[in-house]
């Protein structure tokens, strides 16, 4: 008889597919459950729980469930607990992997080691820099210093200490050699020794050291296995060396364990994480109980048709466990696929397509600009700022509240107050960036190469604003890049801006995925090795997949206007896209832009922002004004296929320009 505060067995079985109920109701023991996205994984593995604590196999305080956020053990614990997973024996622990491991530090660490305290640090940035110091380097690096700390993590992680470091370091991308990361990496260690007050642990010592006091004192072990007795991990293709040592030592070989995992959505193995646990799950438990979850209830067919697309021609062992999805959704839209010349006109591309959506009735909320890396959403801040579209960055700052880009402004702004430079103001700008990182070629390094963009993007920003108005001063120039980082979103609501990975879990009803060419995804250099490549497969894979009806990818032939169109799309959309051409694509045009049409075009602009009371950025870009002085288009339908010529744009000003430019065109 099941008991009255709990839903029983018919409830449990509620809305479930039959695969599903095949996961929730399988025999207490190992189970594996291979989740796609959108899946009900989650709803899969609450049920689970709810089913074994339902039939009396396990009370709910001896269940441990852990996953990787605290954004996915909070919804655990909303879940079991709506389906009533609570009683006198207390209620199931869901938790991250680091908070379980500390929880239980605290309550163990006292009866190992007695008087003996330690303490969790904040940060391991100032021990990182101490160390690095020791070892003679320069500690006024800040990327460089991220960088050890990073590569410390990492080694820690998979459980290699600095005397291993360098031999298992290779192929990484290091800032410098191998080997004096490991002095780094020992001084580290040496610095957290306690000499005279407690021990410092960082968080990768959490996960350790809980493992090792469980391993070495069996009445530990004993009274911890008495209290839990069944285990779920989620994402578990995303567990490193050190997570699955503390599991192990959890577990004191017993088998009551169900992991839920896609290996083709393993996107963090620059962090340790790997999906060899859960590709070997039934050999280490050859009796396991085996399901694939192949319904996807998040996206529609289109959308999971492209999904199927980009994974199915992945290569290596990963690919071997690819999951099939079948849309369950109605019928949408198709996927749209958008070539851009250049950075720039993606960038007004992709807000024009964000402006189509918002009039079709698609909530802002439910939007999201997704990119490769961090410092590519600059781009996109400044055009929603100038659109007057709310936006948020998720999984990192925007562009000008990063600590690099807001020491960069401040050491702009204190060399405009002083004597002009004895140089042309965008010489001015890179001669005052570099000592911050900024240089013509790329460096090493992960975090030296995200600052060394930053820096970069902040030289390009600063060329455009000079393309505008060439005869500004050195100081003009510094006040308009100030007046354009005080131009900001909605960091609560609005469209959201996230790189790749900051996406995962997450999904939106429009998803616009850009910068998709070689050299972007994949990133240029994960081409050392196909596994890096494969990893990016699957980043691009967990992208897609995000999108519940509409999805919008995009690309750009060049970085800046008017280079060689040197970029290809990305390799993963091969055979993908349509044989039509691209909906984003411009008209054929000839050598360049018509000069005359040009300048006619500026001088039309500076006097229809200077009536109207309007800052002539806002009227029309100076990228705009190229392309419709390179394309001379002679009606409304040709001037609405520029990009940047959005629909209330050529309502607006559209019979004006096409009058300029029938006045001055050769």
């Amino acid at each position: 008889m099941t008991r009255p505060d709990r839903p029983g067995q018919s409830g449990i079985r509620d809305g479930l597919d039959p695969q599903q109920l095949e996961a929730v109701l399988a025999p207490r023991g190992p189970v594996c459950v291979l989740a796609g996205a959108g899946t009900g994984k989650t709803r899969t593995i609450t049920r689970r729980i709810a089913a074994l604590v339902d039939s009396g196999q396990v009370n709910p305080s001896q269940v441990l469930a852990v996953t990787f956020t605290a954004r996915a053990a909070a919804e655990m614990r909303d879940r079991l607990g709506a389906l009533g997973v609570s009683g006198p024996g207390g209620q199931v622990s869901a938790l991250t992997f680091h908070a379980a491991a500390l929880r239980q530090l605290r309550y163990f660490w006292p009866l190992a080691f007695g008087d003996t305290r330690w303490e969790l640090m904040d940060s391991k940035f100032p021990m990182v820099r101490r160390a690095a110091r020791e070892v003679g380097l320069d500690t006024a690096d800040r990327e460089l210093i991220r960088d050890l700390a990073g590569e410390i993590e990492w080694a820690k992680s998979s459980l290699i200490g600095p005397e291993g470091y360098a031999a298992r370091s290779a192929g990484r991308d290091v800032p410098i050699r191998a080997e004096l990361i490991g002095q780094v990496f020992a001084a580290y260690e040496e610095g957290k020794l306690p000499s005279s007050g407690d021990w410092l642990f960082d968080f990768e010592d959490l996960i350790i050291y809980t493992a090792e006091v469980l391993g070495s004192t069996p009445s530990i072990a004993e009274e911890f296995r008495s209290r839990y007795r069944s285990f779920v991990v989620d994402e578990y293709q995303d567990v490193t060396p050190a997570q699955q040592q503390l599991l192990n030592a959890w577990l004191g070989g017993r088998d009551d364990l169900t992991v839920v995992g896609d290996a083709n959505q393993t996107i963090y193995s620059f962090t340790g994480a790997t999906p060899d646990y859960l590709l070997d799950f039934t050999r280490t438990y050859p009796e396991a109980t085996l399901v694939r979850l192949e319904r996807d209830y998040r996206s529609t067919p289109q959308v999971v048709a492209l999904a199927n697309g980009v994974i199915e021609k992945a290569k290596g062992r990963v690919a071997g466990t690819r999951l099939e999805l079948i849309g369950m959704r109605p019928s949408g839209p198709e996927p749209v696929f958008a070539e851009y010349p250049d950075e720039n006109s993606e960038v007004v591309g992709v807000v024009a397509e964000i402006k189509r959506l918002l009039r079709a009735g698609v909530d802002a909320d439910e939007i999201a600009v997704l990119y490769r890396i961090n410092v590519q959403s600059e781009g996109y801040e400044e055009a929603l700022s100038a659109a007057g579209i709310a936006y948020r960055v998720r999984g990192d700052q925007g562009f000008f509240e990063r600590p690099q880009v807001r020491a960069a402004l401040r050491r702009l702004g204190t060399l405009a107050q002083g004597a002009p430079p004895p140089m042309a103001p965008a010489q001015a700008v890179r001669a005052a960036l570099s000592p911050l990182g900024y240089a013509e070629s790329e460096p090493s390094g992960v975090q030296t190469k995200v600052n060394w963009q930053q820096m970069t993007r902040l030289v390009e920003l600063a060329d455009e604003v000079l393309a505008e108005r060439p005869d500004r001063t050195f100081a003009d120039l510094v006040r308009s890049l100030h007046d354009r980082a005080r131009t900001g979103g909605d960091e609560q609501r609005g469209v959201t801006l996230a790189s790749l990975h900051a996406a995962k879990g997450l999904e939106w009803d429009a998803v616009l995925i850009t910068g998709v060419h070689e050299g972007s995804v994949p990133l240029g250099r994960a081409s050392k090795s196909p596994e890096e490549v494969e990893e990016e497969r699957r980043l691009l894979y967990v992208g897609v997949t995000r999108a519940r009806q509409h999805l919008h990818v995009s690309w750009s032939l060049a970085r800046n206007e008017g280079r060689a169109a040197t970029r290809r799309r990305s390799r993963f959309l091969d055979g993908l896209v349509p044989h039509e051409k691209p909906v984003a694509s411009l008209p054929e045009a000839s050598t360049g832009p018509d000069k005359v049409v040009f300048e006619a075009l500026k001088q039309w602009r500076s006097d229809y922002a200077a009536e109207n009371e309007l800052a002539e950025v806002n009227v029309c870009s100076g990228n705009v004004l190229k392309q419709l002085a390179r394309i001379l288009p002679a009606d409304t339908g040709a001037l609405s296929r520029v990009s940047g010529m959005t629909a209330d744009r050529v309502d607006a000003i559209g019979t004006p320009i096409l009058a300029v430019i029938a006045a001055h065109r050769s």
